[in-house]
């Protein structure tokens, strides 16, 4: 039997850029797993805390950012652990910043870009959130997001 196991978000960021967005990738530091791989935000869920929040308290704590609005992508990320040997599935959002705002990395990754959808599944190393990317300019950039996936966030 494999386990399955939940235990973390994925978080895509999004800034308007022309007419389109924006996607931001963070390059992983030697401090985790995958080190020097391009990756979107992500982190384990804490005791107590909602999915979602824990989307909010990574953006916030990855990259400084703070979304003026949040989604769930309506689908999640699941893989194969060859470490744990475990099906992880991971719940995904979509989180959209305004453009000025500022990206200050903490330990986690060595830097980060800006790019287009196309950049970014060139950069990103798995089919999984390849394909989780192309969903999400689908939904989010070219239909208008569905409202019921919207998360309200405190003013």
């Amino acid at each position: 039997m494999i386990p399955i196991h939940s235990y973390g978000v994925s978080v895509f960021v999004l800034r308007p850029e022309g007419d389109s967005h924006a996607v931001l990738l963070l390059r992983r530091s030697g401090q985790g797993t995958l080190e020097g791989t391009w990756c979107q935000v992500g982190g384990a869920v804490q005791p107590g805390e909602k999915a979602w929040q824990t989307a909010l308290r990574e953006i916030k704590e990855e990259t400084g950012l703070i979304p003026s609005r949040l989604y769930s992508a309506d689908v999640c990320e699941q893989f194969y652990d060859i470490s744990q040997d475990r099906i992880e599935i991971v719940p995904v959002f979509v989180a959209f910043v305004d453009d000025g705002q500022e990206v200050r990395l903490n330990d986690e990754h060595t830097e980060y870009r800006w790019v287009s959808f196309r950049e970014a599944a060139q950069l990103l190393p798995f089919a999984g959130q390849r394909s989780v990317l192309t969903l999400i300019r689908q939904e989010f950039i070219d239909s208008k997001p569905n409202e019921h996936l919207r998360i309200k966030l405190a003013p």
